[in-house]
C-alpha cells in the first residue's frame, strides 16, 4: 500500500482535496489523476432491458431512475464530497468505506422505487477499489470544474471498467451485487428535478457519442484519449464548447411540465404520489411565471438560473470511456464520423454513435442561493444507451 492510500484511509478527505481543472481535455492528463484509497469502494448502478423501455418511449424514465441513483446516495453521504458519473441508463459512483452500509440502503430504495415506480429493473453492486487493483488496472479520480462549486470526477485507469464487468456478470454468487430486500421505505430525492421541455437541436442533430480506447495499458489509452479530442476538435475547426445542446434558444420551460408525473414518482416519499404531484404543480407554476418574466423569488433568479444551468450541464464526461452529447451540422456528424473511423481503422478505439432532433436534461439542485445544480444531459430517442450498442458491437469484434 502505498504511502498516499494509508493518509487517505486514515480519514483524509480524499476526493474534496483534489485539484480541480475546467479546460475538458485535461481528462486525458494522467498527471491530473489521483490513485483512489484502497478502502473506498466503486458503486455499478445500471437499468436492465433499458433498451426494451426506450421501444416503449420511456428513455425519460429511465434517465430519472439513473439520476435518482446519484441523488440518493449523494443525500444519504452529506459531508462528504462523492464523485459519480451519471451514464444515462445507469451511474458510476465511489463512497468511503464509512458510508457504505447507508449507500446500500439508499440504492436498495431507489431499486425498489424503479420496480414498483417505473416498472424498471435496476441491477446495483459494490466493489472495494483494492479488489481491482494491480498489474496494468487502476482506479484514478480527478476533478473536472463545471463552475465555481460545482464539479464532476472523471475516472481513468481501467479499474471502473473492470468493476462494471464485475458487477454485471454476477450471478448472485459473487457477493458484488446487492441482493438484499429494502422494504417498503422511499429513497430521500430531493433535490432531483424534471421539468425543463426536451433541448432541441438547433443545428440539425443532437449526437450522443462513446468512445473507448483499446489498450490496457493507462498512458498508452491517455494518449489515444488525447488524440481523439485533438482529433474532434480539428474536424470542428472550434472548440466544441459551440456545440454544447444547452443554449438560450433551446431551453423551454412550459406549464405544467411533462416530466411533472416522473418527478413525482420519483420524489414522493412518504407524503404519497397524489400530495407530491399537487404541491409539484403549484411550485413548478410559480417556476413558469418567474422564467416568463425573467423575475426573481427566494434564491430563484431565473435569467441567472438559466444561465448557470448551460455552464452546470454535463453535456462531456469521462469514466475510462469518453462520453459527450453535441448539437451538430450533419456535416459535422459525418467529420466526427470520419475522425473516429481512423482511429477504429488503426485498432486504438471503439466507438458508438446515435442521432436525434433533441437532447434531455435531468437536474440535480440543491441549493439555488449558492449556485449548487448540476445538470444531467443525455441525447433523445435512447442517447447514450443506442449508441452503446454500437460500442458493444466493435468491442465484440476484438
Amino acid at each position: 500500500m502505498t504511502e498516499t492510500n494509508r493518509r487517505q484511509q486514515s480519514g483524509h478527505p480524499f476526493y474534496a482535496d483534489l485539484e480541480s481543472f475546467d479546460d475538458f481535455s485535461g481528462v486525458s492528463d494522467l498527471s491530473r489523476y489521483t490513485p483512489a484509497p484502497d478502502d473506498w469502494h466503486v458503486v455499478i448502478a445500471d437499468i436492465k432491458g433499458s433498451t426494451d423501455a426506450i421501444k416503449e418511449g420511456r428513455y425519460k424514465d429511465v434517465n430519472m431512475v439513473g439520476a435518482a441513483c446519484i441523488t440518493a446516495v449523494l443525500n444519504v453521504t452529506r459531508g462528504h464530497e462523492i464523485p459519480y458519473v451519471f451514464g444515462g441508463d445507469g451511474a458510476t459512483l465511489m463512497v468511503p468505506p464509512d458510508t457504505l452500509p447507508r449507500v446500500r440502503e439508499a440504492l436498495l430504495k431507489t431499486r425498489n422505487l424503479a420496480q414498483t415506480g417505473f416498472g424498471l429493473s435496476l441491477r446495483v453492486g459494490t466493489v472495494p477499489v483494492v479488489q481491482v487493483r494491480g498489474g496494468d488496472i487502476d482506479v484514478l479520480v480527478a476533478k473536472f470544474r463545471l463552475s465555481p462549486g460545482n464539479f464532476l470526477a472523471v475516472f481513468s485507469g481501467g479499474g471502473v471498467g473492470l468493476v462494471d464487468k464485475l458487477i454485471k456478470q454476477d450471478d448472485g454468487t459473487k457477493g458484488y451485487v446487492l441482493g438484499e430486500d429494502p422494504g417498503e421505505e422511499e429513497p430521500d430525492l430531493e433535490g432531483l428535478s424534471c421539468r425543463w421541455e426536451p433541448l432541441a437541436a438547433k443545428r440539425g442533430v443532437m449526437l450522443s457519442m462513446l468512445v473507448q480506447a483499446l489498450s490496457s495499458d493507462s498512458h498508452e489509452a491517455a494518449g489515444t484519449y488525447k488524440k481523439v479530442i485533438a482529433g474532434l476538435t480539428d474536424a470542428l475547426g472550434y472548440d466544441p464548447q459551440e456545440n454544447r445542446p444547452v443554449k438560450d434558444n433551446n431551453m423551454t420551460f412550459r406549464w405544467p411540465p411533462r416530466g411533472l408525473k416522473a418527478e413525482a414518482r420519483a420524489t414522493q416519499g412518504t407524503g404519497g404520489y397524489t400530495r407530491r404531484l399537487m404541491a409539484l404543480y403549484a411550485e413548478s407554476l410559480l417556476q413558469w411565471v418567474l422564467n416568463v418574466f425573467n423575475l426573481k423569488a427566494g434564491g430563484y433568479n431565473a435569467p441567472v438560473y438559466r444561465k448557470e444551468l448551460q455552464q452546470n450541464s454535463d453535456f462531456r464526461r469521462f469514466d475510462d470511456t469518453l462520453r459527450m452529447v453535441l448539437d451538430c451540422t450533419v456535416d459535422e456528424v459525418a467529420a466526427f464520423d470520419r475522425v473516429l473511423a481512423g482511429f477504429r481503422e488503426q485498432r486504438l478505439v471503439a466507438y458508438g454513435l446515435h442521432e436525434a432532433d433533441s437532447a434531455l436534461m435531468t437536474c440535480l439542485v440543491f441549493n439555488l442561493t449558492d449556485s449548487e445544480h448540476v445538470h444531467f444531459i443525455d441525447g433523445g430517442d435512447g442517447g447514450f444507451a443506442l449508441a452503446a450498442r454500437q460500442l458493444k458491437a466493435q468491442l465484440a469484434e476484438e
